[in-house]
């Protein structure tokens, strides 16, 4: 295949890292490629400060990307043109969230063609033992996910592991359909997943694992900054005067009436006229 043949660099890379782990530290081939997925992400892990620190600008100017979006909802196109514009301007780079997930891309193929063509890397004569993970309960790495029980297992974990940490590396740019998306694309991926062999899918594991642990550290070194209050650019709207309330508007007809003198009652020459009294009769009158 042609991805391999691009990969296989990669692969010698990998194939030398897993051999230098068993062989010299005295890993066994299961450790081995969790030590290596912690050097992976130890060796990206700049790419993952550059990351928290977009996402963190990007939450910053939450509110004025919300009011641009909300102005040009009708024209889709001059609604990306003034996004655009507005990173320009703040120097924010909306593609620093996906750099630590290219690297890890080839090394997952590669791994998996490592996994595939085992006895290249472990020898012909590989002792089961040596393939066993967690005192036997899983009794070959190298085997399919769904020819044992403790592959489903493992499963259910990475599903577990990749929902959490797909809820921690949400944003609030992000609408509840795409996080909703986040949380069941990892369910809907089990079925590719059950393919592989069960040592990728450690590799997975042990990346969702440190990617919650990374969650919760960099929350306290990076805590959540401020949100800035919009400004009033062309791009994005001022709000409107807000009107007075209804009982104001109301109460404002009653009061002048209240507050105006009552007028004489006139003739039709324009003179007042008297308004004659009614003298009140007692009893007696009455009668």
């Amino acid at each position: 295949m042609v991805i391999a043949g691009i990969l296989t660099p990669i692969e010698n890379v990998l194939s030398n890292v897993l051999s230098w782990l068993h062989g010299s530290i005295g890993f066994s081939w299961a450790w081995s490629i969790i030590a290596l997925t912690i050097l992976v992400r130890i060796v990206i892990l700049p790419l993952t400060v550059k990351q928290i620190q977009s996402m963190q600008r990007l939450a910053q100017h939450a509110p004025e990307l919300k009011a641009i979006q909300q102005k040009y909802k009708s024209d889709k196109q001059r609604q990306q043109e003034e996004i655009m514009k507005f990173y320009k301007e703040n120097k924010v780079n909306p593609a620093a969230s996906c750099l630590p997930l290219l690297p890890q891309l080839p090394i997952f193929f590669s791994l998996y063609y490592v996994l595939r063509d085992f006895t290249k890397t472990a020898g012909a004569d590989v002792p089961a033992s040596a393939l066993q993970f967690l005192n036997g309960l899983v009794p070959d790495i190298t085997a399919h996910i769904r020819d044992h029980w403790s592959g489903i297992l493992l499963v259910i974990v990475y599903g577990c592991t990749t929902v959490l940490s797909m809820f921690l590396s949400t944003t609030t740019l992000q609408s509840k359909g795409q996080r909703y998306l986040m949380l069941v694309l990892p369910v809907l991926f089990i079925p590719v997943v059950l393919r592989f062999p069960v040592g990728l899918l450690l590799y997975w594991i042990t990346t969702n694992l440190w990617t919650i642990g990374q969650g919760a550290i960099t929350r306290r070194m990076f805590p959540r900054p401020q949100l800035a209050p919009v400004k009033r650019t062309s791009r994005v709207p001022q709000p409107a005067p807000a009107a007075p309330p209804k009982t104001a508007q109301a109460a404002a007809p009653v009061a002048k009436a209240k507050s105006a003198p009552a007028k004489p009652a006139t003739d039709g020459s324009g003179t007042p006229r008297q308004v004659r009294r009614r003298k009140k009769r007692g009893p007696q009158a009455r009668r």
